[in-house]
C-alpha cells in the first residue's frame, strides 16, 4: 500500500479533489494550459476564455482557477501518466494515491490515515461505467467486479462492487463537504432500468440531503469541439449551505434558468437541425490528424505504436475505420484487438481512395491519434518507460486509459462554466440552509 502524506500547496485557486481520476483527462480540463484545435473553439460563445492562437491549426487554453490537490485511482498505469505530466505542472505527484477509494474510506473511518484535504471546493469523479455501458455485460449495480477491479461471487451482492462504486464517491463527499461535485458516466445508465434515478437519490441524501442534486443531463463532446461522438451523463450537486439564498432557489426550480445552469452552453453543431448562426460545424477527424505522419515516419512513440491485429470482419468490434470527414467512434476502452482502423485496405471495404493510391498500408489508430481525438496535447506522454518507482506503460495499456478518460476539452467546458458562475453561486450572501 502506499505511504500516505499530504504536501499540501498554498494556494488562492479553487480546490479540486479528483476520483477515479485515470490519466487525467478532466483533470487537464480542470487545470487549462494546454493546446487544441483552433477548430475547437468557439470565442463567440466563450467569450470569457483566455485563448492564445499558437499557429494555423493550433490554440492555447489560458489556465483555470482551479487547482488539483488530490487525484486517486486503482491503474498504476494512469498513475504513471498523470504524474508525468503534471509533475511539470507544478502539482506533485505524492497527491496521486494509488488504492481503490473503498480502501481509503474505510481506513479514514478508522482513523489509520488522515489523507483528504480540507476545504475542498470542487469533487470530480468519472466512476467506473463498464458495467452501465451498452458495449459491456450491463451488470449495472450487481456488477461481478470488485473495486480493486478483481472477479467477485455472481450472486453476491456488495456496495464494493464496481457497479456502486459512485457509493463510495458519495462518502468521500461527506467527508469533504465540497460546494460543488461533478460524476460522469455513460449514456448507457439512463436506459438500465432506474439507475438514473437512483444514483440521483443517492448523491441528494448525501450530509442528511446538504446538496441539491440537479437532473443529470446526456452531453455530446462532439458538440464542445471534440472530433468524435462521445455521449455521457454529468451530474452536479451542489452545497445548499455554501449557495447564495438566490442560487439556492433557481437551482431548486424544475426548470433552470439559462444563466444558472452548470452545463455547458455547445459550441458546434453535429445535425443540420442544431446549426445557428453562433454554432461551428463538428471537427473532423480529417482536421485533427491530418498533419501526423505516419507511423514509420514519426518521432514520436505515441504515434509509431499502433495495434497489429488484423482485420476481423466487418461484424466484430472495432473493425471499421475511422470516416475522415464525420466525427470518430467513442474512443473505447479497448484491448489492442477492438481498436478502430485508421485505415482499411481495398479488399476490406476500404474507402479513403487517395491515400490507398499513395501506398498507404492497412493499420489501426496509433495511440496518439486515440489521444489527439480524445483531445489530449502532443506534449501528453502515454508510452513510457519504468521511471520514479513506476511500473512501464505500453502501448496495449495507454489505449486503454486514453479510453477511459474524460476529453480534456470537454473537462475546460465543465470547468470553464463553473469558474463563470462561481461568484453566482456562492456570493458573500449564503443561503438560509442550515446543515443538520
Amino acid at each position: 500500500m502506499q505511504k500516505y502524506l499530504i504536501t499540501e500547496k498554498t494556494t488562492n485557486q479553487l480546490k479540486v479533489l479528483s476520483l477515479f481520476s485515470g490519466c487525467g483527462g478532466i483533470d487537464l480540463g480542470f487545470e487549462g494550459d494546454f493546446n487544441v484545435l483552433t477548430v475547437s473553439v468557439n470565442p463567440e460563445i466563450n467569450t470569457k476564455w483566455n485563448i492564445d492562437k499558437v499557429d494555423k491549426k493550433w490554440s492555447h487554453l489560458g489556465k483555470t482557477v482551479f487547482h488539483t490537490v488530490f487525484a486517486n485511482d486503482i491503474k498504476p498505469e494512469a498513475k504513471a501518466v498523470w504524474t508525468n505530466y503534471f509533475s511539470f505542472k507544478g502539482i506533485n505527484a505524492e497527491n496521486y494515491y494509488l488504492d481503490s477509494i473503498v480502501n481509503l474510506v474505510k481506513l479514514h473511518k478508522e482513523k489509520k490515515i488522515n489523507i483528504f484535504p480540507k476545504n475542498i471546493d470542487v469533487l470530480t469523479g468519472g466512476f467506473p461505467c463498464q458495467d452501465f455501458s451498452v458495449s459491456g455485460k450491463r451488470m449495472g449495480f450487481d456488477s461481478n467486479k470488485g473495486h480493486n477491479g478483481k472477479n467477485i461471487s455472481v450472486g453476491m451482492p456488495s456496495i464494493e462492487n464496481r457497479g456502486q462504486l459512485y457509493i463510495w464517491m458519495r462518502e468521500v463527499i461527506a467527508i469533504t463537504k465540497p460546494k460543488v461535485f461533478v460524476a460522469e458516466n455513460v449514456k448507457g445508465l439512463t436506459n438500465l432500468k432506474d439507475a438514473k434515478e437512483v444514483i440521483e437519490k443517492d448523491f441528494a441524501s448525501v450530509c442528511d440531503g446538504g446538496y441539491i442534486v440537479i437532473p443529470a443531463k446526456v452531453v455530446n463532446a462532439g458538440n464542445y469541439g471534440v472530433p468524435q461522438g462521445r455521449e455521457r451523463i454529468i451530474f452536479y450537486g451542489f452545497r445548499k449551505q455554501a449557495l447564495t439564498q438566490k442560487s439556492l432557489e433557481e437551482l431548486s426550480k424544475n426548470e433552470i434558468k439559462e444563466q444558472y445552469t452548470p452545463y455547458p452552453f455547445i459550441t458546434h453543431y453535429i445535425n443540420e437541425n442544431e446549426k445557428n448562426r453562433q454554432l461551428k460545424k463538428y471537427v473532423t477527424v480529417k482536421q485533427v490528424l491530418d498533419d501526423l505522419e505516419e507511423p514509420e515516419y514519426s518521432h514520436d512513440i505515441n504515434q509509431q505504436k499502433y495495434s497489429k491485429a488484423k482485420y476481423m470482419g466487418k461484424h466484430c468490434q472495432g473493425q471499421q475505420e475511422v470516416h475522415l470527414e464525420g466525427l470518430a467512434p467513442t474512443i473505447r476502452s479497448e484491448h489492442h484487438g477492438n481498436i478502430e482502423f485508421r485505415r482499411l485496405s481495398k479488399e476490406h471495404g476500404g474507402k479513403h481512395q487517395e491515400e490507398l493510391n499513395k501506398g498507404l498500408k492497412e493499420r489501426r489508430l496509433s495511440v496518439r491519434e486515440c489521444a489527439r481525438i480524445q483531445t489530449f496535447p502532443d506534449e501528453y506522454q502515454f508510452i513510457l518507460p519504468a521511471m520514479n518507482g513506476n511500473k512501464p506503460v505500453s502501448g496495449s495499456e495507454a489505449y486503454k486509459i486514453i479510453g477511459n478518460a474524460v476529453p480534456p476539452l470537454l473537462g475546460y467546458h465543465i470547468a470553464k462554466r463553473l469558474e463563470e458562475n462561481w461568484n453566482l453561486y456562492f456570493g458573500e450572501e449564503k443561503s438560509d440552509y442550515i446543515n443538520k
